[in-house]
């Protein structure tokens, strides 16, 4: 064993499965179900209940692999294992980017609920939100994990608010509307997965994490059952108390159906609890970004200074610093419905290649023990990693060409790095 430093394990079952409620829970929901109640209308809570299948058709297979495999490079690991070092280098390169562009339109979010309680411009309260939440993160992996649960419990009150109000008005639409019909539906849940995104960035803190190979996969599995129920009761709920085409046209839909319901001080309550709900996102985000881009750096695939461990704090310095600029550059753009659903291409490409892996290690390393394993299977073949990839593939197809035409560029650019690197290598 080399005498570097490495990271503390400092997190127990329930530290990691509330970080995981906390990243999965937040801006998506509170930011993307208005545009998701127009493309779908009451059938809101069926596009939410689609977006499910496809997270726990990939979160098991997340959860098989980071029982393997308890690192903190994760996608960049469970790829190298199955399929080598040059796709393994491109799906690390889109997860980064993935964190790091979501945590910046977040951060806007934020800005947006900030302008409208204090009259604070946007993007100088965006980029000292990223500031502070990385000094955070600079100070230890405990203290972020704390402060995602007390974030997470702040939103997930906000949350259970819009459930609690929409109660007395349940049944009194018809929830299989459908404006777009079921193109509209499909539309809107490529839309939203985007509220689910978060399972996949719980396994990179395996290494902070006691037991990981036990702890990992159960947070993992309870993270997804109870953002999943959130969600589809929240639709039902917002439905209930506003018509979809008034959330469609809303930009803070939440805060209308409180002020509905409960009157114009709502809106102030629930706008508050929407900057706990955006600040969370992004620093979980941050968190996921930097642990995967140390995890790379760890394995040689990017500059070993990105590998540095802070010796007091143990945490990785100089990853969350990079992660830190590089978010902070991309805040001075972005729509957040677009970069969602540029986000979710990056995540779909990425999910295929993990479902992938998973099939494909099951049948070249069949013996390996697996302390979590996907139940279901033909032969040797895992079927539910095969649903995983076609409804990745179905949902492709739904989303926005713009988005589309962004993902694949920043995939492509990845390749051409992995090209270079390996000539450069060989």
């Amino acid at each position: 064993m080399s005498g570097r430093t490495e990271l503390k394990r400092e997190l127990g079952l329930f530290e990691v499965t509330l970080s995981g409620v906390g990243i999965i829970l937040g801006a998506g929901i509170y930011a993307l179900i208005g545009k998701a109640a127009e493309l779908a209308g009451n059938s809101v809570w069926i596009a939410f209940a689609l977006a499910a299948l496809i997270a726990i058709f990939t979160g098991l297979s997340y959860a098989e692999l980071s029982s393997i495999f308890p690192r903190a490079s994760a996608e960049y690991e469970y790829t190298d294992r199955a399929f080598g070092k040059r796709l393994a280098f491109v799906v690390g390169w889109l997860i980064i980017f993935s964190g790091v562009i979501g945590a910046s339109t977040v951060a806007l979010g934020f800005g947006g609920y900030f302008e409208a309680l204090t009259g604070a411009p946007i993007l100088p309260s965006a980029v000292l939100l990223i500031l502070l939440l990385s000094v955070v993160l600079l100070w230890g992996v405990k203290l972020s994990a704390w402060f995602a649960i007390v974030f997470t419990l702040i939103e997930t009150a906000g949350l259970l608010i819009v459930i609690y109000v929409g109660i007395p008005h349940l049944g009194s639409v018809d929830y299989l509307q459908m404006p777009g019909g079921l193109t509209g539906v499909f539309e809107a849940a490529a839309l939203i997965f985007f509220a689910y995104m978060g399972f996949e960035e719980m396994v990179k803190l395996s290494e902070e994490t006691r037991d990981p190979e036990r702890n990992m996969p159960l947070a993992l599995i309870a993270a997804l059952a109870i953002t999943i129920i959130l969600y589809i009761l929240v639709a039902l709920s917002v439905v209930s108390v506003v018509p979809w085409e008034v959330l469609a046209a809303s930009s803070a839909p939440f805060a209308e159906v409180a002020a509905e319901a409960l009157g114009p001080e709502a809106f102030v309550v629930i706008s508050a609890i929407a900057l706990f709900a955006t600040a969370n996102t992004v620093l979980l985000m941050l968190l996921a970004a930097s642990r995967i881009a140390y995890g790379m750096a760890e394995a040689a695939s990017l500059p070993t200074v990105l590998g540095r461990v802070h010796p007091g704090r143990r945490t990785p310095m100089a990853a969350i610093v990079a992660v830190t600029l590089l978010s902070i550059a991309f805040a001075f753009s972005g729509e957040i419905a677009f970069v969602a659903s540029a986000n979710d291409f990056i995540l779909f490409l990425t999910f295929i290649v993990i479902n992938g892996s998973l099939i494909a290690l099951r049948r070249r390393d069949p013996d390996r023990p697996r302390p979590f394993r996907v139940p279901l299977a033909v032969g040797w073949v895992p079927v539910l990693p095969v649903l995983g990839i076609l409804t990745c593939l179905f949902l492709i197809l739904h989303l926005d060409g713009a988005a589309i035409l962004l993902g694949s560029g920043l995939a492509a650019a990845g390749g051409v790095i992995a090209l270079a690197r390996r000539r450069r290598a060989g």
